[in-house]
């Protein structure tokens, strides 16, 4: 076993945290645990993580293929083929290598002329291939490409024997159903006909497939589309998942010579970002290493490798070093900084607290304990470095003003649940989410993310102007933060969530609360929807910056959909950061 393998192994046997109730003599406070673990990612581990693609050898490889794919692309010249080079591009997350082609396409298969002149799109138009009716849709909206959900009007009496069982639905038709479904998931508002295929195909979808299902139809394909659909999934952290579905050739994925090309640069393509990514956190692991708040905060979550995870999520191309770097020692913030009002300080201690927060100034904490002042002053101290650096990468001016101002409306909304749970007050869902929106940590992401991205030049102004874009990313993260922690948070007592709000409002039962949750989020991605692929939806961000957004509001459907992923360390969660940046792939002989 090579060091490396070693080093993982011991990351399973730390000891836990005891779930005990501490009594302060300074303070005369009585403080909680939280029962959070120690970090299992130990220094020496990821200081030694690296892999042999950051070399001038795969990087040349890498290009070589990406010309290749270039030119299938130009070569390619129907309707259905190029909508199906440009999903399979997507879903291997290689899109970034070629936007300027895909855009090329995309403005060609939406103009009047190609309308006019082509046979195979006046064929799905009437309705002849909802397959290909649902691909374009889907594709055009995701691109901010005008399309109308009245090309699906041909396809209302479309149904599938419900109730017919496996034995009478094939492939093909589950590749339709797959297609229809994920479409379904870029509906704006008061798109009805969208809504109806939405749970047409998904009752379907459940038909086919009961747990005894037909063992020659792609059940994983379909438990993947039913679990989470793509528009809600971080496309990098899916990215090995559809290279083995490629790879198996099912005949949902429908492997070809072209697939396989891209394929294989998939594979190369993410372990050479898998590289540049390792190199960001072995910098980070020592910049938190030398910070040394791990030590001297034992109360609060040590959780750099996950926070790293996030900014992943938000942005995994290799342009977005800077960006990442920053992002993840605001993560680590957000968490120590909740910890100090949901777990440690006691009332009158955490609004000192927010009053060194809103008037910056480490005088204010002179009454606090100890290590309330060193989380403070390593506030302080790393957000004035953060904006430094935006400011000298960017040319911007001004940015500490809006980075300490995001920082006091997000310590104010902690401060607000806080004194919610000392009087031992539940408020309305409406009331709970007017403040639980910005300690979400939603506005204090999207405005660091906003600022620190490269060759931004402008200051917060246009995130001002699309205050309704931050308020329905925050709230998913919000919502799917309840649905995930809730169960946890209601045994440790701590303050109550969207669910317990909802049902002690409406006397419902905790499932029914969470079947209310789910369903804001549906409509709230609605409302996402119109705001990022509506022309007339449309604001003065870029549209790289938009891609940040969602990509926001995906990293909390993955942190949350099996629990709590920064609490509780060994989950699904830890697997997944083994895949994404500590194993490589192997690439074709």
């Amino acid at each position: 076993m090579d060091t490396q393998r070693k080093l993982q192994a011991e990351q399973l046997s730390c000891p836990t945290k005891s779930h005990e109730l501490i009594f302060d003599h300074k303070s005369d406070h009585q403080r909680r645990s939280a029962n959070y673990t120690p970090t299992i990612w130990k220094y020496d581990f990821l200081e030694s993580l690296n892999n042999k693609y950051d070399s001038e050898e795969y990087k040349k490889r890498s290009e070589k293929l990406i010309e290749d794919v270039r030119h299938i692309i130009v070569e390619t010249k129907d309707l259905k083929g190029m909508l199906e080079l440009i999903n399979t591009i997507r879903k291997l997350s290689l899109t970034y290598h070629f936007e300027d082609e895909v855009k090329k396409v995309l403005d060609k298969i939406s103009s009047s002329d190609y309308y006019y002149n082509n046979n195979d799109i006046k064929d799905f138009l009437v309705g002849d291939d909802l397959y290909l009716a649902a691909l374009y849709f889907r594709l055009l909206r995701l691109h901010g490409y005008h399309v109308s959900q009245g090309i699906f009007v041909g396809y209302n009496s479309v149904d599938y024997k419900k109730g017919g069982g496996t034995h009478n639905i094939t492939s093909t038709e589950v590749k339709v159903m797959i297609e229809v479904l994920e479409a379904s998931h870029v509906a704006f508002e008061c798109e009805e006909m969208l809504t109806e295929a939405k749970a047409l195909m998904e009752e379907n979808l459940k038909i086919a497939f009961p747990d005894n299902g037909n063992k020659y139809l792609p059940k994983h394909e379909v438990v993947h589309a039913l679990e989470l659909p793509s528009h809600w999934r971080v496309q990098w952290f899916d990215v090995k998942w559809q290279i083995e579905a490629y790879r198996q050739g099912d005949p949902v994925t429908n492997t070809t010579t072209t697939t396989s090309l891209l394929v294989d640069l998939a594979k190369l393509n993410f372990n050479i970002v898998q590289a540049t990514l390792q190199k960001d956190l072995r910098e980070l692991s020592s910049w938190w290493k030398n910070v040394g708040l791990s030590e001297k905060l034992d109360f609060a979550r040590d959780r750099l490798v996950e926070s790293f995870m996030c900014t992943v999520g938000l942005a995994f191309q290799p342009e977005y070093k800077s960006l990442r770097k920053c992002l993840t020692k605001v993560v680590n913030f957000i968490l120590i900084v909740d910890d100090v009002y949901d777990v440690y300080g006691s009332l009158e201690e955490l609004r000192h607290f927010t009053n060194a927060v809103d008037r910056w100034d480490v005088r204010e904490t002179e009454k606090l304990p100890d290590c309330m002042k060193i989380c403070f002053q390593a506030l302080y101290h790393t957000t004035c470095e953060i904006a430094s650096e935006i400011e000298t990468n960017n040319g911007c001016k001004l940015v500490l003003p809006h980075l300490k101002g995001a920082w006091t409306d997000f310590c104010k909304s902690l401060l607000m649940e806080a004194e919610w749970y000392h009087k031992g007050y539940i408020p309305s869902l409406e009331e709970y989410l007017s403040n639980a929106w910005i300690s979400s940590s939603g506005p204090l992401l999207l405005l660091h993310s906003y600022l620190a991205m490269p060759n931004q030049t402008n200051t917060a102004s246009s995130l001002d102007i699309s205050k309704d874009l931050v308020y329905n990313i925050s709230l998913i993260i919000r919502l799917c933060n309840d649905l995930g922690t809730s169960a946890a948070e209601q045994e440790r007592g701590d303050a109550a969530s969207s669910i317990v709000c909802y049902m002690q409002e409406t006397k419902s039962s905790e499932e029914e609360a969470r079947k209310h949750i789910r369903e804001m989020i549906r409509k709230t991605w609605k409302k996402i929807n119109k705001k990022c692929f509506s022309t007339c939806g449309s604001s003065s961000l870029s549209l790289s910056f938009i891609d940040i957004a969602l990509n926001t509001a995906r990293v909390a459907h993955s942190l949350y959909q099996s629990g709590d992923a920064f609490s509780a360390q060994h989950t699904d969660y830890k697997t997944h950061i083994l895949s994404l940046l500590v194993h490589p792939l192997i690439p074709n002989k």
